[in-house]
């Protein structure tokens, strides 16, 4: 760590924080009697706090973002050289950042054409529904309005974005919502909803059953995340997407793939959905896009899609009618370059394969040592160990007990993560995404605190 701060040093900012800042995903209630933990540095995996605290980072900055590491002067410098030149010009017009990083995004997903900024993965997937309304109106006689979501998968926070939320408690008490989200059921096969063999194939022909049941003629678009990130890391089963590609087909309906999580290397493929030979009509985007040194999204569309909003241009509705303000900011595009070039060039595609592989080891050795883990699964550094009281019944392990042993792993000094605020009774899955340049020892540093946390807490 390169900054000296003692406590006394930093302690007018321990107060201003405590006095002004209104923290994410948090009761603040706590903050009147021990400190908010606020952190001044970061390297590779490691972030240290206010009191000169070291932690290994296992959720890349909290929510699955920092994939390339903290301290990225190559990022920082890039971002600096470019603010200095141009920082800003509305996306009504483009910049020399913004049409170079959509070139070289758009090389890596072959079938899709066009790149649509933003600022955040809510944002991202909000331009998806409102292009497929807007397709409703002009090109179905305001059928094929509605938009099918997922029960666990997750796509944001705004009002429109929660009304597709499966993650119930996310949101409660934010309502009424607007009309036209329908949810279909969830995919894990864990905790199974039919008894079954081919229980993919299955779970899929459970979306076709809602689209017969609303109209075919009423849907205009499913989402679905590739694999769910905060319902409990769900890695759909085999012949889960094969069927879902072609019920899409079958009733014409757009698929949108949320990559917020999963995008830019994640699961060991640039994105979740190459794994299973899908062709999306949207996929959107953020978080690991420039790995958290600049704010940007994406929506990203194919060509067919995109013409349908140049087809009458003497109709002044006739084109998308939407701007994102800070979808304009070079900052985005030119540390998503960087970001991409870091990716490539450390070869971090294929360390996230293997020590994604060494992750699951480890974690499934933990199995034999602790009743508590009743299903281990994930792909790439995108993982989940769910916690249970008994394996027979899966009954879940009360939420306390897991928030208890991510306490326990941070008073180690490593940060995990737990679903929380998602599925009433199922917030009992840990969660790991180190970074994509996770080594083979920090792993075994992260399932080892794991390992003695479960004891401690769980016998």
């Amino acid at each position: 760590m390169s900054l000296d701060h003692s406590v006394n040093d930093l302690s007018h900012v321990t107060e201003a924080d405590r006095a002004h800042v209104w923290h994410h995903l948090s009761q603040h209630k706590q903050y009147e009697t021990v400190d908010p933990r606020i952190f001044v540095e970061g390297k590779g995996l490691r972030l240290w706090d206010a009191k000169g605290r070291e932690y290994i980072d296992a959720v890349s900055g909290g929510v699955w973002t920092v994939n390339v590491g903290y301290g990225r002067e190559s990022i920082a410098n890039a971002v600096r050289d470019q603010l200095v030149k141009l920082n800003y010009y509305a996306g009504a017009a483009g910049t020399v950042p913004g049409a170079l990083f959509a070139e070289k995004l758009i090389e890596k997903m072959p079938g899709l054409t066009r790149v649509y900024y933003s600022n955040s993965g809510s944002e991202a997937n909000e331009k998806v529904y409102k292009m497929v309304r807007q397709i409703s109106h002009r090109h179905h006689g305001g059928k094929k309005s509605k938009i099918l979501f997922r029960e666990r998968d997750y796509h944001g926070t705004t009002i429109a974005t929660l009304a597709t939320s499966g993650q119930f408690q996310r949101a409660e008490q934010y309502g009424p919502f607007p009309e036209g989200f329908v949810i279909v059921p969830h995919c894990l096969e864990y905790r199974a909803q039919w008894d079954v063999a081919d229980y993919g194939r299955r779970a899929a022909d459970a979306i076709e059953e809602v689209i017969l049941r609303e109209g075919p003629d009423t849907i205009g678009a499913l989402v679905l995340e590739p694999i769910t990130a905060g319902g409990g890391v769900i890695v759909p089963p085999e012949g889960y997407w094969p069927r879902v590609q072609e019920i899409c087909r079958q009733y014409d309906i757009l698929l949108h793939i949320d990559e917020v999580v999963c995008g830019l290397g994640r699961t060991g493929t640039w994105f979740g959905y190459q794994h299973y030979g899908i062709e999306p009509d949207f996929v959107t985007m953020a978080k690991g896009v420039a790995s958290g040194y600049a704010a940007i999204s994406c929506t990203v569309t194919t060509e067919r899609v995109f013409n349908l909003f140049k087809d009458d241009a003497s109709d002044p509705l006739g084109y998308f009618r939407d701007i994102s303000t800070f979808g304009g900011c070079t900052a985005g595009p030119t540390a998503a370059l960087e970001n991409m070039r870091i990716i490539e060039e450390e070869g971090l595609l294929e360390n996230t394969r293997q020590m994604g592989e060494r992750c699951l080891a480890n974690l499934r050795a933990l199995m034999d040592r602790h009743a508590v883990i009743g299903d281990v699964r994930g792909k790439g550094l995108f993982l989940g160990v769910e916690l249970v009281a008994d394996r027979t019944t899966r009954e879940p392990l009360p939420e306390k007990q897991v928030q208890a042993v991510v306490a326990e792993c941070l008073a180690q000094g490593v940060i995990i993560g737990a679903t929380n605020r998602s599925i009433p009774g199922l917030n009992n899955t840990l969660c790991l995404s180190p970074a994509l340049i996770v080594t083979a020892e920090e792993i075994d540093t992260i399932t080892g605190a794991i390992d003695v946390a479960l004891t401690r807490i769980c016998g």
